[in-house]
C-alpha cells in the first residue's frame, strides 16, 4: 500500500481543487445576500479562481522544474490552505474576491506538478494505474462538487464550503511529506518573468473590460481603454516570448494548425460547456426556489454523463480522427446548449434543462479524452511539458472569459426581458435577489405580476446565454473539424482523465 501514497497525495489535491470550482456554483445566491453583492462580484468570486491559473500556470511549470516539483507542490497546499481560511473569514465582497485570487494562485502550483509528480513516482504499468485513478478522481471531484457546496450551504452556511478545504490541505501536506521524493529537470529554462506579467496583464485587463462592459457601455471610456490596455498586453506578450532566450511558450509552436485547433478547441470547449452554470444555479436558486442542494442535483446529469462517457471515449475512439472526435465533442456540445435555449420559456421549470445538459455532458466526454492525446501529438517530445501547460492555460482562460462574456449577454439578455419599466430590478434578479423581490411585494395580483415577470426576464437572459454558448461551441466545432484533420503521432502513454463540468487540467506527461 505505501507505494501509492504519492498517488493519495496528489489526488488529495486535485480532489479539493476541482470540487472548489464547482463548490461555489450552488452557493453564489447566499454569498450574494450575505455579503450585499451586485452580480459582477459574483462573477468575480467564479472568475478570478480560472484567470489566476490561467495567467500562471506555465510559470509555475518552469519555477517547479527549477527547484522542485514536491517543493512548489507543498508550497501551493499551504497557500490554498491559508486563502482558503481567509476567504470564509471574509467580511466582504473585495476580500473575498482577493483572497479566490490567491486561492488560484495556489491552485496553479498544483495544477503545474501533479503529472509531474506521478510521472515521476510511477513507470510502466503502474503509471498508467496512477493516470487513470487520479483521472477518475477528477471526474467525480467535478461531480460531487455542487452536492457537497449545497449540503455545506444548507447546513452550515457558504463559508464552510472554503473551511472544509483546511483538514484536507493538511492531510495532503502530511501524506505529501512522508511519502512523494522530490524531482526537478537539471536543464531547466530561467523564469520568464516578462512573459507571466504581460500574459497576466492582459487576460486580467480584458476579462474586466467584458465584465464591465454591460455597465460602462460598450463604447465607453472606460470599457475601450480596458480592451486597449489588454490588446497592447498581449502584443507585449508576443514579442516577448519572440524574443526572449527562454520563453515560457514557444510561439513556433502554433505554426502547427493542429496545436492551433487544439488550443481553440480547449478554450472554446471550456467556455461553451461551463461557464453559464452559476447563471442557471441563480435562476434555480432565486426563482425557483430550489434549495442549494436542489440546484446540486440538476446540475449533476451534465457532469455524471461527461464522466461516463469519457471513461470509455479514450479505449473506443482511439485511433479515430482528433477532428471527428473533438469536432464531433464540440458539436454536440452546441447542440446541448441549443437544445437548452430552444426548450425553456417562461414557466418552465428545471426539467426542461435536463436534455440539454446531458447532450452537452456526452459532448464533453466525447472530446475532452482526444485533447491532451492530441497535443501531444502535434510538438516534438521534448516540448510535450509546454505543450500540456499550454492546454490547461487555454482551458482556464476559456473559462475566465466564458464567464464573462455569458455574463454580459445574460445581463443584458435579462434587462431586455424586463422591458423598458422594470430596468432597475436587474442588478437584484441577476444577483440573486428575487426571493427577496417577491416576498416584498403586496399579495395578490401585484405579487402575481411581478411574477411573472421575472420568470419571463430570466427565461429571456438564460436563452441568449445558451445561444451565445451554443456559437462557442459550434465555432469550436467547426475549426476542429478544419484544422484536426489528420491522426497525430503517437504521444507518449497515457491514461485519459474522464470529463468534469470545469476547467480541469488534463493528464499530461512532462518531459
Amino acid at each position: 500500500m505505501r507505494k501509492w501514497l504519492p498517488l493519495t497525495a496528489v489526488c488529495l489535491g486535485a480532489f479539493m481543487l476541482l470540487v472548489d470550482v464547482t463548490i461555489v456554483t450552488v452557493a453564489l445566491p447566499d454569498m450574494a445576500a450575505d455579503m450585499h453583492t451586485g452580480f459582477a462580484g459574483l462573477q468575480w468570486v467564479m472568475d478570478v479562481y480560472a484567470l489566476a491559473p490561467a495567467a500562471l500556470l506555465l510559470g509555475a511549470g518552469s519555477l517547479a522544474d527549477r527547484i522542485g516539483r514536491r517543493r512548489v507542490y507543498l508550497g501551493g497546499l499551504t497557500l490554498f490552505a491559508a486563502a482558503s481560511l481567509a476567504c470564509g473569514l471574509a467580511t466582504g465582497p473585495a476580500a473575498l474576491i482577493a483572497f479566490r485570487a490567491v486561492q488560484g494562485i495556489g491552485g496553479a502550483a498544483m495544477f503545474a506538478t501533479t503529472m509531474a509528480l506521478l510521472s515521476a513516482a510511477y513507470q510502466g504499468r503502474d503509471r498508467g494505474v496512477a493516470f487513470g485513478v487520479w483521472g477518475a478522481v477528477n471526474g467525480a471531484a467535478a461531480a460531487a462538487g455542487p452536492i457537497v457546496g449545497g449540503l455545506l450551504t444548507e447546513h452550515f452556511g457558504w463559508r464552510w464550503i472554503f473551511f472544509i478545504n483546511l483538514p484536507v490541505c493538511a492531510l495532503a501536506v502530511y501524506v505529501t511529506l512522508r511519502a512523494v521524493a522530490e524531482s526537478r529537470d537539471p536543464h531547466a529554462r530561467s523564469l520568464d518573468l516578462a512573459g507571466i506579467a504581460t500574459f497576466t496583464a492582459g487576460a486580467a485587463a480584458v476579462t474586466y473590460a467584458v465584465i464591465r462592459g454591460g455597465d460602462n457601455g460598450w463604447t465607453s471610456g472606460t470599457t475601450l481603454g480596458l480592451l486597449g490596455l489588454g490588446v497592447a498586453a498581449f502584443a507585449g506578450f508576443v514579442l516577448v516570448e519572440l524574443r526572449g532566450s527562454h520563453p515560457m511558450l514557444d510561439l513556433s509552436l502554433f505554426r502547427s494548425h493542429t496545436f492551433v485547433g487544439v488550443m481553440a478547441a480547449g478554450l472554446l470547449l471550456s467556455g461553451a460547456a461551463f461557464s453559464y452554470l452559476m447563471y442557471v444555479s441563480l435562476w434555480l436558486q432565486s426563482v425557483e426556489g430550489m434549495s442549494p442542494v436542489g440546484a446540486g442535483l440538476v446540475l449533476l446529469p451534465m457532469s455524471a454523463a461527461g464522466f461516463v462517457v469519457a471513461a470509455g471515449a479514450g479505449r473506443l475512439l482511439h485511433g479515430v480522427s482528433p477532428g471527428l472526435s473533438i469536432g464531433g465533442g464540440l458539436l454536440l456540445i452546441g447542440v446541448g446548449a441549443l437544445l437548452q435555449a430552444w426548450l425553456p420559456a417562461a414557466g418552465d421549470g428545471w426539467p426542461a434543462l435536463v436534455p440539454g445538459l446531458l447532450v452537452t455532458g456526452v459532448g464533453v466526454g466525447v472530446a475532452t479524452p482526444a485533447l491532451a492525446a492530441t497535443a501531444m501529438g502535434a510538438v516534438a517530445p521534448a516540448r510535450a511539458g509546454m505543450a500540456g501547460g499550454a492546454l490547461n492555460t487555454a482551458r482556464q482562460l476559456g473559462t475566465a472569459l466564458g464567464i464573462a462574456v455569458l455574463g454580459a449577454v445574460f445581463h443584458a439578455g435579462l434587462r431586455s426581458g424586463l422591458g423598458e419599466g422594470g430596468r432597475d430590478l436587474s442588478e437584484p434578479l441577476a444577483s440573486g435577489g428575487a426571493g427577496e423581490l417577491l416576498a416584498a411585494a403586496p399579495a395578490g395580483g401585484a405579487r402575481d405580476s411581478l411574477a411573472a415577470l421575472v420568470d419571463a426576464a430570466f427565461a429571456s437572459g438564460l436563452r441568449d446565454t445558451f445561444l451565445a454558448s451554443a456559437a462557442m461551441g459550434l465555432a469550436g466545432a467547426l475549426m476542429a473539424f478544419l484544422l484536426l484533420r489528420r491522426t497525430p503521432r503517437a504521444a507518449a502513454p497515457m491514461i485519459p482523465a474522464p470529463a468534469a463540468p470545469t476547467s480541469a487540467p488534463v493528464p499530461v506527461p512532462r518531459p
